[in-house]
């Protein structure tokens, strides 16, 4: 068996935990665990743990814990990702992509061209949502580190108050003359701005460009919006990053 679980509280070395709900279905359910049968889980905070399924009962496995080891997984090219909140499963799969593609941080924004309005209880609802696909994506990518996925809000604010430190800033221009392999690379991180399905208006790029961003192509087609951030991600990752 070669499962991954992304479990939330504090793990070390030698502890046992119980798990419930839908991982202990999942185990016991789904993959049809065994005692004696090996798991590995890991928290989010670097490591992973080699794990031992103990007990199984109708309701809860039990797992013992070896010693934890560092996966070196996590991509060099520290990658903030700040997407237009797109409609339906597009979001989900950028989301999931971008957390299989390395990406650091994600922030979604709401766009004057963007079909999606949320308030914020909805907001908060949605990012927890997205917290979990990109532990499912942690899962199955091999990563123990799940992206940073910041609270929603509108692109104008994050204008506002984004992080000063980033060596390079881009954001996705179908009419852009520049691409990406012509940039200078990054030291260590780089912003992308990827637009909805309606892409930026005027007023956006203004904020852009005035905020210090390099408007890039990915080449003479228009790619939807996931797409665009798949290849984005990817090209950045072959360039820069671990994926060279």
């Amino acid at each position: 068996m070669s499962a991954r679980l992304f479990v939330s509280g504090a793990l070390s070395n030698g502890a046992e935990i119980e798990l419930d709900g839908d991982q202990s279905r999942y185990l016991g359910k789904v993959l049809r665990a065994r005692i004696g049968d090996r798991v590995a889980v890991f928290n989010g905070e670097g490591p992973e743990w080699p794990a031992t399924v103990l007990r199984i009962s109708r309701n809860s496995v039990c797992l013992a814990l070896g010693d934890s080891v560092e996966t070196g997984t996590e991509s060099p090219l520290k990658i903030h990702l700040v997407q237009g909140i797109s409609r339906g499963e597009r979001m989900d799969i950028v989301v999931q992509k971008a957390t299989e593609l390395g990406v650091k941080r994600i922030t979604p924004v709401i766009t004057e061209f963007g079909v999606v309005k949320l308030d914020p209880d909805r907001a908060e609802k949605r990012r927890e949502h997205w917290q979990r696909v990109a532990a499912s994506a942690c899962e199955q990518s091999g990563r123990t580190r799940p992206p940073l996925i910041d609270a929603p809000l509108s692109l104008k604010t994050w204008f506002g108050s984004k992080p000063p430190s980033t060596d390079t800033e881009l954001i996705l221009t179908p009419a852009a003359t520049t691409s990406l392999a012509s940039l200078t690379a990054p030291q260590t991180k780089v912003c992308v701005l990827i637009g909805p399905e309606g892409g930026f208006s005027d007023a956006e790029h203004g904020d852009a460009q005035v905020s210090g961003f390099t408007a890039v192509s990915l080449g003479p087609r228009v790619l939807r919006t996931e797409s665009a951030a798949i290849a984005a991600l990817s090209v950045m990752q072959s360039l820069w990053g671990d994926l060279r």
